[in-house]
């Protein structure tokens, strides 16, 4: 019976948020290619056996597939799943049918239809968050200590009920959710100016692993913490004072603050500041959907997507061959010297991207099976 409910609270909230955000990846892809005039042969949410499909109007087969990791958009012309083509065979297409290849529009349009994936996850999370904010409402904590872990680095270097946090490491604080967000992508020490009374206080704390868990449902996880409290952060049941215009702003400011911190964070990663242990995958991923799912509600649930949603978008960016902003670099390369580029060269930076990708998600995934190693045997 354990297991049943272990496959209920991990596997199927998983399930459904990655089918959820390839859909929206792919989709954007798809729309902007139809627009274009380019055709979609096939849009699949999976890889492998197909298990449903159907065919629209326009020929594009719409289909489910077995493993749900993943999904791709194939257009006309393209020799595989990946979209990857570098030559194709004009000869197999009658004169109106390479008119929608992709393989022959102008790279401005490639260039379009490339970054459209990345845009939606954008958008895609954006609306979540204006959403959650003009429809349910949330409200800012305070940056006033609640509590603070007794034996933790906070209390060794004094920090007390009902201080005020001014700044984390030079940056200024507004709301608890600024405390968590600096104090996530700090290396080793976070630099505090506190406010206790009328006086300014300035204060080093290191960070260190502890137990960390939403509530007691959830089991703990260790997480680099300075072991202060604020009142958890929580979407409102009732609507609050949103009105349209500062949710649209609230909503933008998430989808930076978000954005912001994955590339620091990742900066530090390169930097060596920080540990690539922090580097995780599609387990990863399914463990953190699950304890959402078993502890918290619906609306935790749905954050949690958008801001996946930015990380799957913000990655697909990144100028790695295979993946979208590999295309937008070879684009701009075409659209500036006004020449297409070698199809030997592609290949190979192809086969470079399809190797990096394989190591990256071997890495994640060794990541992954260590982290649960500690939290469930240790």
């Amino acid at each position: 019976m354990e297991w049943l409910l272990n496959t209920i609270h991990y596997v199927v909230p998983f399930i459904v948020l990655l089918g959820v955000l390839v859909f929206v990846h792919e989709f954007g892809h798809f729309i902007v290619a139809r627009k274009l005039g380019v055709n979609v042969s096939a849009f699949s949410i999976g890889f492998g056996k197909e298990l449903w499909s159907v065919t629209d109007k326009q020929g594009t087969v719409w289909k489910i597939s077995a493993i749900p990791l993943g999904g791709y958009c194939q257009f006309l012309g393209d020799a595989d799943e990946s979209s990857s083509t570098s030559e194709v065979d004009l000869s197999k297409y009658s004169e109106e049918e390479q008119k929608h290849l992709f393989a022959t529009q102008k790279p401005i349009k490639k260039l379009a239809i490339a970054i459209a994936g990345p845009f939606f996850n954008y958008l895609f999370a954006f609306v979540v968050f204006f959403g959650l904010f003009f429809f349910i409402g949330s409200y800012d904590i305070p940056p006033v200590v609640s509590g603070v872990i007794e034996g933790s680095p906070a209390e060794k270097a004094g920090i007390l009920e009902k201080d005020v946090i001014l700044e984390v490491n030079g940056v200024e604080i507004k709301e608890w959710t600024d405390i968590s967000r600096e104090i996530s992508v700090s290396s080793d020490n976070v630099n505090l100016l506190i406010k206790r009374n009328d006086e300014k206080i300035s204060v080093t704390v290191p960070l260190e692993d502890m137990d960390y868990a939403f509530d007691e449902q959830e089991k703990p996880i260790k997480r680099r913490m300075i072991g202060i409290k604020g009142e958890a952060k929580r979407f409102r049941d009732a609507k609050s004072d949103f009105n349209f215009t500062l949710s649209v702003k609230k909503a933008a400011l998430e989808v930076y603050n978000v954005t912001d911190m994955t590339l620091r964070g990742l900066g530090q990663i390169i930097r060596g500041e920080r540990s690539s242990e922090d580097v995780g995958g599609i387990i990863r991923i399914a463990e953190m959907s699950g304890d959402i799912s078993r502890s918290r509600g619906i609306w935790d649930f749905i954050s949690f997507m958008a801001l996946l949603s930015i990380n799957l978008g913000l990655i697909n960016l990144f100028p790695i061959p295979l993946l979208d902003g590999g295309h937008v670099v070879i684009y701009l390369l075409e659209i500036v010297s006004r020449r297409e580029l070698n199809a030997k060269i592609k290949d190979c930076l192809l086969k470079v991207g399809v190797g990096f990708i394989l190591f990256l998600m071997v890495f994640a995934t060794w990541n992954d099976i260590k982290h649960l190693i500690e939290r469930w045997f240790e």
